[in-house]
């Protein structure tokens, strides 16, 4: 952080992340209690808010300053100690406020447990909300490690909650989450479907309803792109194929609510948390574009 920049999301000043006048509200979310490989994403937060500052805000894919609409930087969810179905409590009773004050939400990681509680607190407001998630992994134990409530078992808490949801990136799922997946039909486009097809896109969009939430875990990417991750997978996606994605989906659909999760940074290098901070400021742009226009 440079001497007098503001220490928020984007180093914006008052006027522009005063909460009363902002658009978007970002909430820190610094947890791990129950990754399975490495720990770390506990710092994402606060790794991704300091990348965020040498963001240029203008953003020339673009064409504009988003920040503009103004992004509000909420106080961190601190975890309960007695345990993580206490902590995404906590992390619902967080989000209620900024979505029943019409704010976009958006959820720093942390790791992607925190995601349920999210969009628990967004299907209050948008009763038709379906997801887009954006992994490697499916996520769709119904228990990992003897909790229901592990970031491997997040999306089928999702499903629980009645809320339809697209995978997209998924290139790692169990046994028992292939049969998941085949009793349910859940829609997931592998890396490789993604790579090998051309229409790809439309039909991720033709699975999804007109309210979306986005939860985009930084392992969907390829850890070229994003190696600061605590369950690095081979094969992802790469920065052109999920800003594509967020374009389409920005434009034909409206996103209401998103998280980035699983950032785990491994210093020196700060390459996974200012691709976060970027891919967030961009779907900020993305969203305000569509209000504005």
């Amino acid at each position: 952080m440079s001497e007098g920049t503001p220490d928020n999301f984007l180093g914006l000043e008052r006027r522009h992340s005063d909460y009363a006048r902002a658009r978007f509200a970002v909430l820190p979310i610094p947890y791990d209690a129950t990754t399975s490989f490495g720990a770390g994403t506990r710092y994402g937060p606060r790794a991704i808010i300091t990348a965020s500052q040498q963001v240029e805000l203008y953003d020339e894919r673009l064409g504009r300053e988003s920040f503009a609409a103004g992004a509000a930087t909420l106080d961190a969810v601190q975890p309960d100690a007695s345990g993580p179905e206490a902590t995404l409590k906590r992390v619902y009773r967080a989000a209620r406020r900024p979505v029943r004050d019409g704010k976009f939400l958006i959820g720093l990681g942390g790791e992607h447990s925190v995601t349920s509680g999210l969009v628990r607190a967004a299907r209050e407001r948008y009763k038709r909300l379906s997801v887009l998630q954006v992994d490697a992994h499916a996520d769709l134990r119904d228990t990992y490690q003897g909790t229901p409530w592990s970031h491997a078992c997040v999306m089928r808490r999702v499903h629980d909650l009645g809320v339809p949801a697209v995978g997209v990136g998924i290139r790692n799922y169990s046994a028992e989450e292939a049969r998941f997946i085949r009793k349910t039909g859940k829609p997931i486009f592998s890396a490789l479907a993604c790579r090998e097809s051309k229409s790809w896109m439309q039909s991720v969009l033709e699975h999804l309803t007109d309210e979306v939430y986005v939860t985009i875990d930084i392992d969907g990417f390829d850890p070229a792109y994003a190696p600061g991750t605590g369950t690095p997978e081979p094969g992802g996606l790469d920065w052109y194929q999920v800003t594509e994605l967020l374009a389409r989906v920005a434009a034909e659909r409206r996103i209401v609510a998103a998280d980035v999760v699983e950032v785990s940074p491994q210093p020196p290098s700060t390459v996974t948390e200012f691709l976060a901070a970027k891919l967030i400021y961009r779907l900020i742009g993305l969203v305000a574009a569509r209000r504005s226009g």
